[in-house]
């Protein structure tokens, strides 16, 4: 049986460097990644992804974080995302999805590390590139399937 969470909040924002703020769905576009992010672009970090579980660890240290705060499109609950290997695939409500990088360096600290001292995202956030497009909603499944289970679907 493959892992399973699900989607806590859909966040965009029209900016970098910046705060998202949760839509409740969107759509995934292949070579774009969530429509209407200033982050989106064909490149690999199409869409960013942070577990609930971790902005919960920042939540602990006092601050007063929530879906988006840290710059995330996607906030997940039920899945340890920053474990998953460059390559494994995810359905992520109705589009397939695939790690390609895990956490990040952050070159210059955002409004997140200057309010808190710290930011969990460069840690534990996960980036993706969109396979196949889908509509994305709070309350969908969040599968993990193996790296090579949807190859050449």
């Amino acid at each position: 049986m493959n892992p399973q969470g699900k989607v806590v909040a859909v966040c965009v924002s029209s900016r970098k460097g910046v705060p998202k703020h949760d839509i409740k769905s969107g759509q995934l576009r292949v070579d774009w990644g969530l429509e209407g992010d200033a982050h989106a672009g064909n490149w690999h970090r199409q869409v960013s992804l942070l577990a609930l579980e971790s902005i919960d660890k920042m939540r602990a240290k006092g601050l007063k974080v929530r879906p988006g705060s840290f710059a995330e499109n996607i906030t997940t609950e039920g899945i340890e995302l920053y474990t998953l290997p460059v390559g494994t695939r995810l359905r992520l409500g109705g589009a397939l999805v695939e790690v390609t990088q895990i956490g990040k360096v952050c070159h210059t600290k955002c409004a997140i590390y200057d309010l808190a001292g710290d930011c969990v995202m460069p840690r534990e956030g996960i980036f993706v590139k969109v396979l196949e497009p889908g509509s994305v909603a709070t309350g969908d499944a969040v599968e993990v399937l193996s790296a090579t289970s949807e190859a050449g679907a």
